[in-house]
Formats: structure tokens, C-alpha cells, sequence
């Protein structure tokens, strides 16, 4: 049975100020780096073959400080792509290097976008705009804020990319870890646990809390850790 590990990046520097972030490339805050610390330490025994991370440094951050602390010294190198330029100058070698395991970015798994939210202070839009908007833009299925991502559109990129890339891993007896955010976590869960529109809604994704999953013939199950 292979092992899906799915984690929600340690606090950033804008959740602890109540700010909308979205694609905005904020880092992980003190906070945040302590929550990947006690992350990695709760996965330090686990294997761990392939990594999968957002475009987003919050989420690559964590990912790093988590695998730091694994006790089968797996240490993660960034997999480039041979069409990006000088490519294979990255990649030399690489591949044949006792302890290195690939890292993939995927924008796919970039958290939500949320448009003309994005840096802006969430009680202060509440009082611009009214709770009961704030709440729709962020808590519905299907409305979007405005310029922004409703969490619909976030599950069309991500579920696909879930499908074909880290599901093809479980596949082949690889043991996968996912480092994201909370939205496109939740379009993931969803399809995973056969969610309604009703009840992902519901879903709360922590920061820095590991779930982990055994994967076998399609099917996953929860590991109580």
C-alpha cells in the first residue's frame, strides 16, 4: 500500500495579520517555521519517495523544513524540467544521487486566487463590503470574489493535476508528499472522500497538521496517526 502525505503549509506572515494572500508570495512567519518543525518531527519515520509543492514559497518552505527532519535522511532536490532554459545543466547528475528525491512545483496547487481581495485586511472588508459578502466570496461553492477564484474553479485545476500526476505515483507503489493550501487541499479531500458541495464547505484544513493516506487499487484510507 503505497502512502499519500497531504500538509497545509505552516502559518504565513499575512495569516497571522488577517490578510487575504491567495497567489502572493508571502513567507512562512515564526510561527509558521515552528509548525513545519513540529510537522517534520511527527513525519520523521514516514518515507517519503516523491514531493509535490505549490509555485508558492509558503508551501516550499514548509516542505524543506519538514523533510530536514526526516530520520531516512531523504533530502529533497528541485526537479526542472528539461524544456526550461539550461535545463539540463540543473538536472546533471542529479538522478543518480544516493538520497535525493524529486520535488516538483505545480501551480496547480496554488492556494485560491483571490483577485482583488489579495492584500487586503479581512476585517477591514468586512466593514467595506459587509460580513455576510465576505462570507459568500469566501465560503461558497461556486461565486467568485471579484477578479478572483471561487473554489470550484480552484478543485478544476487541482483535482486534475491530483489525478494524473500524484495518483500515477501511488500507482507505481510511490510514497507522495503534497505541501499546499488549504483551498486546493479541500478540492483534493473532496474528490478523495467523495465530499458534496455541502460538505466541503464544512472542511477545515489546519496549518501544519500531516493527514496521511494509504493508497491501494483506488481506494484511500485514513491512518490514524
Amino acid at each position: 500500500m503505497s502512502k499519500l502525505i497531504l500538509l497545509r503549509h505552516g502559518q504565513s506572515v499575512w495569516n497571522k495579520s488577517n490578510v487575504f494572500t491567495g497567489w502572493i508570495d508571502i513567507p512562512l512567519s515564526k510561527e509558521g517555521i515552528e509548525e513545519a518543525l513540529e510537522a517534520g518531527k511527527a513525519l520523521s519515520d514516514y518515507n517519503v519517495d516523491v514531493i509535490y509543492v505549490s509555485n508558492l514559497v509558503r508551501a516550499q518552505m514548509t516542505a524543506f523544513i519538514v523533510m530536514a527532519r526526516s530520520n531516512l535522511k531523504k533530502i529533497p532536490y528541485k526537479e526542472h524540467g528539461q524544456e526550461e532554459t539550461l535545463g539540463q545543466w540543473y538536472q546533471m547528475g542529479v538522478s543518480e544521487s544516493p538520497g535525493l528525491i524529486p520535488l516538483y512545483e505545480a501551480w496547480e496547487l496554488n492556494e485560491r486566487m483571490y483577485g482583488s481581495l489579495q492584500a487586503k485586511n479581512k476585517r477591514e472588508t468586512m466593514d467595506e463590503h459587509g460580513e455576510e459578502q465576505v462570507q459568500l466570496w469566501r465560503r461558497s461553492y461556486d461565486v467568485c470574489p471579484p477578479r478572483g477564484e471561487s473554489l470550484e474553479q480552484t478543485a478544476q485545476r487541482s483535482i486534475p493535476f491530483f489525478k494524473e500526476k500524484i495518483i500515477g505515483d501511488l500507482e507505481k507503489g510511490k510514497d507522495v508528499f503534497v505541501c499546499a493550501h488549504g483551498n486546493s487541499l479541500r478540492a483534493i479531500l473532496m474528490h478523495m472522500e467523495k465530499l458534496s458541495k455541502e460538505q466541503v464547505l464544512k472542511l477545515e484544513v489546519p496549518t501544519g497538521i500531516p493527514m496521511i493516506y494509504g493508497y491501494a487499487k483506488g481506494d484511500f484510507r485514513k491512518v490514524v496517526t
